[in-house]
């Protein structure tokens, strides 16, 4: 088949046509993407300034205490996809205790609170047979170190009596009139009440050591 210069001439209208065609289009498409970019940025610019109401602790709170509005203050925070680990303002019912020790200005995780039932601990005070470091406050954790009374004066050889206890307040010697040693009220497990009494009436000589990496 001849292809004449007058076919010529009516196929070249229609290449450019399409030339022009796909050329718009590659424009409109960038266009697109652009403007999807700057939505995608935007997106992530505003969730990162958006702040959520959590709770935050006023003071230190110790295993088993009760947890109410007033020992807490509400912040607000930038926390991303991690809001619902922390305890929001409405999530706070009465009855709730710590279920572990929130420091003050600490963000109070939903998991360190629970309804007193849950809680199966309770709080003895004994007195320290030795000084009790200044470092030592409501929340340190600490051993309970036992030595037995063998007789008047004589004590057996010390051994741990509460491995795993919390400091709920310590009032030291100069706060006690006329006492001898320092008061420890100490957050146990209901379990280790029996031990610990019994070594109070006993008389022997009970010493709180703080857990090693557990200072405040």
């Amino acid at each position: 088949m001849t292809t004449t210069a007058g076919d010529i001439a009516t196929l070249a209208p229609a290449r450019r046509r399409r030339r022009v065609f796909w050329g718009d289009a590659r424009f409109f498409i960038g266009i697109a993407l652009i403007l999807a970019s700057v939505a995608g940025v935007w997106w992530v610019v505003s969730a990162a300034r958006q702040t959520v109401p959590v709770l935050s602790a006023g003071a230190t709170i110790v295993p088993g205490q009760a947890v109410s509005a007033s020992d807490l203050t509400v912040v607000e925070v930038t926390l991303g996809g991690a809001e619902t680990a922390y305890l929001a303002p409405h999530e706070l019912s009465e009855g709730y205790v710590a279920t572990r020790t929130i420091r003050a200005g600490e963000l109070v995780p939903a998991s360190a609170v629970a309804p007193a039932a849950q809680a199966a601990v309770t709080t003895v005070v004994v007195r320290s047979a030795v000084d009790v470091p200044r470092a030592v406050d409501a929340g340190t954790p600490v051993e309970l170190w036992e030595a037995p009374l063998v007789e008047p004066g004589v004590f057996d050889e010390p051994r741990i009596l509460v491995a795993d206890a919390t400091v709920a307040a310590v009032l030291r010697e100069d706060a006690v009139m006329g006492a001898g040693a320092t008061s420890i009220e100490l957050v146990i497990d209901e379990s280790s009440v029996a031990d610990v009494l019994a070594a109070v009436a006993s008389g022997a000589a009970l010493s709180a050591v703080p857990q090693a990496g557990g200072g405040s």
